[in-house]
């Protein structure tokens, strides 16, 4: 079977910039290349501006958004990067995430960086996975 590549995009505004919210890869199991993911509303707008726990909460939403939109959710995340402008703060706040993933019963490969700033002023956090169905 060959290679099949399909975009996911619950909502269009990030085709304008150039990319796709999910690449839906299918052949012998279907596998899902999530874009990061922040508080953003359907529109692009940031949202939660300053509230890290908010920021985490919305950005795992919008995950879950391109999830669903092939047919995945959080349990079939086998890869997630977290990428946060601060560490520190979002530690306190790290039990959001592991609440879902827990109900979720899933525990992906997860990697954490510290970066300078992310490409969306304001935004904090950023979650970007990889799901196989």
């Amino acid at each position: 079977m060959a290679m099949e590549r399909t975009a996911v995009n619950p909502v269009d505004w990030s085709l304008e910039l150039g990319f796709n919210q999910g690449e839906l890869v299918s052949g012998q199991t279907r596998t899902l290349y999530c874009s990061g993911q922040t508080a953003m509303d359907g529109e692009g707008r940031p949202q939660r501006e300053g509230d890290m726990a908010a920021q985490l909460a919305l950005s795992l939403d919008n995950l879950e958004a391109v999830l669903a939109g092939a047919g995945m959710s959080l349990a079939n995340l086998v890869r997630l990067n977290v990428y946060t402008t601060d560490v520190d703060q979002l530690f306190p706040h790290y039990g959001v995430l592991a609440a879902r993933l827990g109900a979720a019963r899933v525990a992906p490969a997860t990697t954490m960086l510290g970066v300078a700033r992310l490409a969306v002023p304001g935004q904090m956090v950023e979650l970007e996975g990889t799901a196989v169905a």
